[in-house]
């Protein structure tokens, strides 16, 4: 009955073990997996969702700083023709 217990407890200390081994490579893979995303993405130039959204505010008010001068202008060449 000793000797049966003895088998059980090592084979949970093995898998225990075991599980501990799997879950440290899926650890290791998944890392090394994002670097390599990150470095592919990195040589083909792709914008960051920020730098996308930064770039996208600078344009939404240069046009419409572009407006505004294109009003003041219309009121202006409107008051050199009167």
């Amino acid at each position: 009955m000793t000797t049966q217990n003895r088998f059980f407890d090592d084979m949970s200390k093995l898998m225990t073990n075991a599980m501990g081994v799997a879950q440290g490579a899926r650890s290791e893979a998944e890392t090394a997996m994002k670097g390599w995303i990150d470095r592919w993405l990195a040589e083909r130039d792709f914008v960051t969702r920020e730098e996308f959204e930064a770039v996208r505010e600078m344009a939404i008010k240069a046009r419409t700083e572009n407006a505004e001068l294109k009003a003041r202008l219309d009121a202006l060449e409107g008051k050199s023709e009167a």
